[in-house]
């Protein structure tokens, strides 16, 4: 495989490209760093098999010029986080859509497979234990920010679809549920990072909310082995695959496994959600995914726990050299 991944600088494009490279591929990767690190391919950044290479899925010349060198895609270049679709929620919509867009239209041009990353945010308020790819979406006004990705990555959903019924194109969508580990930062949101931030800091951690929201998680490196497997398998495409976990956990609950797994006396403190993530914002009660589907193409079974997750976390940034504080 010779592989581009937008967004290859970031939490999960960063895992996935040292996945491909440990697996014997080539790998481009694409990244403006607008959330991404050059850390976080410090790893790879002399091998000889990889590449990286400044600019935005926004430039459709670049794309052109890159698609055309690879076999495969792995779009995952997107604006993430709550903290960035609240402070930028314009500039937040033309990347997801126009970028995804860009990237179909490069691959079907030179006929590259595309793996489109998706979000379990297009359920919406669904609080179905045990969502499926079929399931209905349920969603609030577009006019508020809230839903704004929701709705980008439901277009880019429709838009990938289109190109593989009406073009033939070799496509499919995965939707990512709450993927969490080493290198994701809570500079954007990102519960579990902000939560052993605050804890390791000494800070309270501070829960938008009530805290009975329940959510899984599941580790990064136990999704990114599927998304190679996907993208290979000829009766993915034109479908969403759901990946992640069933272990459900309420972010009360989440943050006493934090406190107790880092030995912290820090408090707990709720915001409302005005407070803390700004006014006119929804959270959803429930999300647990079913990934019957996944299981039963590539036989996709999670293995690591949340405890497994919290204690990669916690280990990476009680790393010396790493300010806890810089992740609140």
């Amino acid at each position: 495989m010779h592989a581009l991944i937008t967004g290859g600088a970031g939490f999960i494009g960063s895992h996935l490209a040292d996945h491909l490279l440990t697996s014997g591929h080539q790998v481009v990767v694409l990244d403006d760093l607008s959330t991404g690190s050059m850390d976080n391919l410090s790893s790879i950044n002399d091998h000889p098999r990889f590449r990286y290479v400044p600019g935005s899925v926004l430039d459709g010349a670049l794309l052109d010029t890159l698609a055309g060198e690879v076999d495969t895609i792995f779009h995952l270049a997107a604006a993430v986080g709550s903290f960035v679709i609240r402070d930028r929620t314009l500039h937040s919509l033309r990347t997801n859509i126009h970028g995804t867009e860009n990237v179909l239209t490069a691959a079907h041009r030179h006929q590259a497979r595309v793996l489109i990353a998706s979000s379990s945010e297009v359920y919406g308020k669904n609080t179905k234990i045990g969502l499926r790819e079929d399931d209905d979406r349920v969603v609030g006004s577009p006019l508020l920010h809230r839903w704004s990705y929701s709705e980008a990555k439901a277009v880019d959903e429709s838009l990938t679809h289109g190109y593989v019924t009406e073009l033939g194109l070799q496509a499919v969508i995965v939707r990512l549920f709450n993927t969490v580990g080493p290198r994701q930062t809570g500079r954007y949101g990102m519960v579990i990072p902000r939560f052993v931030a605050q804890a390791l800091a000494g800070a309270p951690l501070t829960i938008f909310g009530t805290g009975a929201q329940v959510r899984c998680f599941c580790h990064v490196h136990d999704v990114v082995p599927a998304l190679p497997a996907l993208v290979e398998h000829q009766g993915a495409y034109g479908t969403a695959v759901n990946l992640g976990s069933s272990e459900q956990v309420s972010i009360a609950g989440l943050a006493l496994r934090v406190l107790a797994l880092t030995h912290s006396a820090s408090d707990v403190i709720h915001m409302s959600y005005e407070e803390g993530v700004g006014p006119g914002y929804e959270d959803l009660q429930r999300r647990v995914p079913d990934c019957a589907m996944a299981r039963k193409m590539i036989g996709f079974r999670p293995v690591r726990t949340l405890d497994d997750i919290l204690r990669s976390v916690i280990a990476e940034q009680s790393r010396p050299g790493v300010a806890p504080a810089a992740a609140l």
